[in-house]
């Protein structure tokens, strides 16, 4: 019996294998790791321009001249500028590696902001139930039944007047992206909240005189945010949708403040139906390829997350495993599959299947 217990032990993992995108990255296969594998460059690739953005980029966001002099408005890609001027004429590279700065900065804010009160209204309301569970839940689904783009115009009116300073314009972008996204993460935290608190180890923890706020933060909180990580990716791409549709509403942040890629595609509305194509091409191509990066590594891990949709790959090693180890009355269960005679005596079976007994 040991033997066979420390033949099914599954081998332990080391630190890295235990972490959470190595560990669904070695789960995928096939199309899927191809789609979480890529989506993972290119989110990596846009934290690392967001980081390195005043290394990377050859001039400031709002530069408008060198030593050699004024840039010039609407230039074409040239070996000074290899993405052209605006109309404005600000480069068109550093404007776009310096907008990855600034949406990660919003990403971060709003989402931290939105999880933080969600969070925590969902666990209030989850656990506690009664009146306030009801108010909460019709606000929430007021909140969500607006659309999220025009929620989002309003609270940045309201706000900062539209238009304000780097911190000013991130603050009332994250915090208009927060209202909308508040919701969400109620919703799935109070489902979770009103799920777990009817669970054996919550019931013995009340009786045993732990108060509601120990219950609700260690026991309740702690076993309802397993899908946080995969609200968190599809909500950031969101986030930084969200952002470009207020800059190419003109309720973005000023050129003067800090790169914006919505407000850059505003500004080149003109320029595309003058032949001018650089200006728009890039900011455009920066807001798909960082939206469509996150979404893959959003969609994939939510796959992963749902058993009914894994890879097959794990599940047929583990059933190899089982079928060495499992014994069955001729032998291993390999017997079992080769025909009566793995499983009983020969002798004792006729033609037909039948058994004979002597």
């Amino acid at each position: 019996m040991s033997v066979l217990t420390a033949s099914a032990r599954a081998p332990k993992r080391s630190l890295l294998g235990r972490l959470p995108v190595v560990r669904q990255v070695r789960q995928s296969v096939g199309v899927q790791r191809f789609m979480l594998v890529s989506g993972l460059v290119i989110t990596v690739v846009f934290v690392l321009v967001a980081i390195f953005a005043p290394l990377i980029a050859p001039y400031g966001f709002a530069q408008l001249r060198d030593a050699q002099g004024n840039f010039g408005a609407q230039q074409s890609p040239s070996a000074a500028h290899i993405w052209g001027t605006t109309v404005g004429g600000y480069d068109v590279f550093s404007r776009v590696i310096w907008g990855a700065q600034t949406a990660i900065m919003v990403i971060i804010v709003a989402v931290a902001l939105s999880i933080f009160a969600g969070v925590l209204l969902g666990l209030v309301s989850g656990y506690f139930g009664g009146w306030l569970d009801r108010v909460l839940v019709v606000i929430c689904d007021a909140i969500y039944a607006f659309p999220s783009l025009l929620l989002a115009i309003v609270m940045s009116i309201v706000i900062s007047g539209g238009q304000s300073s780097l911190w000013g314009g991130v603050l009332a972008a994250a915090i208009s992206i927060t209202v909308v996204y508040i919701p969400q993460y109620f919703r799935v935290i109070r489902a979770e909240a009103v799920r777990i608190k009817a669970e054996a180890y919550v019931e013995s923890a009340k009786v045993v005189g732990a108060s509601n706020a120990r219950i609700m933060f260690r026991h309740v909180f702690r076993n309802s945010t397993r899908t946080l990580p995969l609200i968190f990716t599809l909500n950031s791409s969101e986030a930084i949708l969200t952002l470009a549709g207020l800059g190419f509403l003109g309720f973005g942040i000023e050129p003067t403040a800090a790169a914006e890629w919505g407000f850059d595609l505003n500004k080149a509305i003109a320029d595309v139906s003058a032949g001018i194509w650089w200006t728009a091409l890039f900011p455009g191509i920066a807001i798909v390829a960082v939206v469509l990066g996150i979404t893959l590594v959003g969609e994939s891990m939510n796959d992963l997350a749902d058993p009914r949709l894994r890879g097959r790959r794990a599940v047929a090693e583990a059933s190899g495993k089982v079928g060495e180890i499992s014994v069955v009355p001729g032998g291993t269960l390999e017997a079992g599959p080769g025909g009566l005679g793995g499983l009983e005596d020969e002798d004792t079976i006729d033609p037909e299947g039948i058994q004979v007994r002597p």
